[in-house]
């Protein structure tokens, strides 16, 4: 079968890569005399470019760097107005909720996600807690101009995807957080969101690959009758001594009509039922020197070969031995019941960072601990190590036909300074398991290693 991670082109047998990347990252906000009314953006350059990916010129006698295409990204872009009954907020909002399990605005330094909606919302305080409705448009199209530089034309409305949410929140801020701790008191909040998706039809000729382009008419619009709904908790304690943070969710969805073909029609439904939970725990005051926790999360799977994780449009079934591929594979399978973490919410370096892409189908534990090593006037020389173990909910799921997955330890090194510079040595092993083998060609997984070096100056 395939290799579990890509192999040099010139040397297979070496199994050793490497790569640099670049990310300027701008958070811009503008504010109005008062201070009710504010417009935000987020402005990614050169977002994740691999250094020395743009030569000018044959590469062997290249002397400078091309701008790449698509160099500016604006990932954020939204107004907000402070009304009488709450904020109002309008465009093209991040999302993050709780812990980042399931809604993550990709805010760290180096995540290459995030999650972004083109919304409306209403955020208004009462009572103490913070309460919040959203209407999101995720997906419309497909588009025509009605003249030339006019505004595009939404050609099927009944094909549009969109998502209402409801929310409350408990919150304190950080700096209020950390006032009540120093004060000897704890911290308790917590919140919950309710949020439903649907889309009536579809029309998959829009984005399915084609050899050749296909016409946009009436006869590709076809019944999809999609609806999921999401249901997510969270609470965090804060102590003087410690800090326990949780987030568990739930995804029940259905697809009537599975079909990405007009007139080619499927009789039973594509059914979801997805659980996932993380714990986070730390142990120790914040001032101290050494500090410890246990982390540990779960993501339902599905009795199907594959973790499921990015399944491509219009890829086939997956079959067993597989790393990856489609839950669904109508009609002989029609459910898709693996939860999947975002991928920008890390547990660990390897495994499911960079080999499967995102905890889904998967149990995991996650022993930690730091220790300031150094504390100099601008910044601390921190060091801290944990410990991964996974396995897979299903035997199925995994390549090797078996639950363990393996055990990875993650060592670090960073300095981190109060005036924004921050260096980082990330170091990662993961032992395999048999869960990884390939017991079809009688092939033992072989340890997988990788380091890493963060340099970030914050503004």
């Amino acid at each position: 079968g395939p290799p579990l991670f890509p192999l040099p082109l010139g040397n297979p047998s070496s199994q050793a890569m490497s790569y640099a990347d670049i990310r300027l990252r701008t958070d811009v906000s503008v504010y109005a005399p008062g201070g009710t009314i504010a417009v935000k953006a987020r402005i990614d350059v050169l977002d994740n470019v691999a250094a020395g990916s743009d030569a000018q010129g044959a590469p062997s006698s290249s002397a400078s760097q091309l701008s790449p295409p698509g160099a500016f990204r604006v990932k954020r872009a939204y107004g907000e107005a402070l009304t009488p009954i709450g904020l109002l907020a309008v465009g093209r909002i991040g999302a993050t909720w709780g812990l980042g399990m399931l809604t993550n605005g990709g805010d760290c330094a180096d995540c290459n996600y995030g999650d972004a909606a083109d919304r409306v919302a209403l955020i208004t305080p009462l009572a103490g807690h913070i309460f919040a409705v959203a209407y999101d448009i995720d997906q419309i199209g497909p588009f025509v101009a009605q003249q030339p530089g006019q505004t595009f034309l939404n050609l099927s409305p009944s094909a549009d995807v969109h998502t209402v949410t409801v929310a409350f929140l408990r919150y304190k801020d950080d700096l209020s957080r950390d006032r009540r701790r120093l004060a000897g008191k704890t911290t308790v909040e917590y919140g919950a969101f309710v949020s439903d998706r649907w889309q009536n039809n579809d029309v998959p000729a829009e984005y399915l690959p084609t050899a050749q382009p296909i016409a946009i008419t009436g006869s590709q619009l076809m019944s999809r009758g999609y609806q999921a709904v999401a249901v997510d908790g969270w609470a965090r304690v804060t102590h003087p001594f410690f800090r326990i943070e949780t987030e568990w969710a739930a995804v029940i969805g259905s697809i009537q009509q599975a079909s990405l073909i007009p007139g080619v029609l499927y009789h039973q439904p594509v059914t979801a039922q997805q659980i996932g939970g993380a714990l986070e725990s730390e142990f120790g005051e914040e001032e101290s020197r050494v500090g410890a926790g246990f982390d540990g999360g779960y993501a339902s799977g599905d009795q199907s070969p594959g973790f499921g994780a990015f399944p491509v449009v219009g890829q086939g079934p997956a079959q067993p031995g597989d790393l990856n591929g489609p839950k669904a594979n109508p009609p002989l399978h029609t459910t898709v019941n693996n939860f999947t973490f975002h991928p920008d919410y890390f547990v660990d370096r390897i495994l499911f960072r960079e080999i499967i892409g995102a905890v889904t189908g998967a149990v995991y534990a996650r022993p930690h601990v730091r220790w300031d090593v150094m504390r100099i006037a601008p910044g601390v020389l921190q060091a801290s190590v944990a410990g991964i173990a996974s396995w897979a909910v299903f035997p199925e799921s995994a390549p090797g036909g078996k639950s363990p997955l393996g055990v990875e330890i993650d060592p670090t090194l960073a300095y981190a300074s109060r005036d924004g510079f921050g260096v980082a040595f990330e170091y990662g092993v993961l032992f395999p398991m048999a869960g990884l083998d390939n017991p079809q060609q009688n092939l033992k997984a072989f340890p997988a290693q990788l380091a890493r070096v963060r340099v970030m100056y914050r503004y």
